[in-house]
């Protein structure tokens, strides 16, 4: 949160190195308003999306998630917070406002935000290739309809479903890679290519050096913006290069530039749905939980139950 937006010159000089929660520094562009641990829109759109998920029990209400995100903005709004919604989601709302179809909306959505916000799919869908590519893009197209950003989102939302079986995150790599190349209907199978040839590159980055190395060629060889080729793949690279653990990979995530909170979300998801929980450091889970308010068993039984009804 307190780095989303700052090239790695501006982290520097505004934090050092960041290694636990922070707050923003002063006037920060996008993350102002907000304190040390407080969640950004990566967390609360995949909350959101949870919620949809479990109330629709099995099904998807397209018409009823664009009224969860056109509220959700508004509230962030009405909350005098500027982390709004991202650029491809944003541009199919207003797509849907001027009268295009649900089907239309999501053509030209290349960026992340369809990746940041799966992880709740990958928990409530079993590891199936060809049945996960259905469901993310029956939740992902309406502002992601383009190969790369559904390509992304499948490789991820299959580790962590994987993660769930027990796979470690190397195990979870090959079905997360062949999944992502699965074409999809409407989509060009070359961009599906592109994005798992992508993550592979991450991936060789990330293992050729130490952590610190590892970190910068990431960032100037792969990319941190927006664009799904550039964060998906970096957030695959960044969890190589944590060696697995979802805590480091935060960190490595909040240093490593531009788009850290999405890059984080969806590092430390994977992450942590293949080394579990314990993993992650209890005083850390619980001051998220505590200065946000989360309450997040209710939602982590509702998509184990869809999970289980999905065998």
């Amino acid at each position: 949160m307190p780095s989303q937006t700052l090239d790695r010159a501006a982290i520097r000089a505004g934090y050092g190195r960041i290694t636990s929660f922070v707050d923003p520094v002063p006037g920060h562009p996008v993350s102002y308003g907000l304190v040390a641990g407080q969640v950004t829109d990566d967390t609360e759109q995949t909350l959101l999306l949870a919620q949809r998920l479990i109330a629709d029990r099995g099904g998807f209400d397209v018409a009823g998630w664009a009224a969860d995100l056109i509220g959700w903005e508004d509230s962030v709004a009405a909350r005098g917070l500027r982390d709004l919604l991202g650029p491809s989601t944003k541009a199919a709302l207003m797509a849907l406002r001027a009268g295009a179809s649900e089907a239309e909306a999501g053509r030209g959505g290349t960026t992340n935000g369809a990746a940041m916000r799966i992880t709740p799919v990958g928990i409530a869908t079993p590891p199936d290739p060809a049945r996960m590519l259905v469901r993310v893009a029956q939740v992902s197209r309406l502002t992601h309809g383009t190969g790369e950003a559904l390509a992304g989102a499948v490789a991820v939302a299959m580790v962590i479903s994987q993660g769930l079986e027990g796979a470690s995150f190397d195990e979870a790599l090959p079905l997360a890679l062949a999944a992502a190349e699965l074409p999809n209907t409407g989509t060009d199978p070359a961009a599906h290519r592109a994005m798992a040839d992508r993550i592979r590159a991450a991936l060789e980055l990330a293992g050729q050096g130490d952590e610190g190395q590892g970190e910068v060629d990431l960032a100037d060889r792969i990319g941190t913006s927006v664009q799904s080729l550039q964060s998906v793949a970096c957030a695959f690279g960044v969890v190589r290069l944590a060696r697995g653990n979802p805590w480091a990979a935060a960190q490595i995530a909040a240093n490593i530039g531009d788009d850290t909170d999405t890059i984080g979300a969806i590092a430390c998801a994977m992450a942590a749905a293949c080394a579990g929980t314990a993993s992650l450091p209890a005083e850390q889970v619980e001051k998220v939980e505590r200065i946000n308010q989360l309450d997040l068993a209710p939602l982590v039984s509702g998509l184990i139950a869809l999970r289980r009804a999905a065998r």
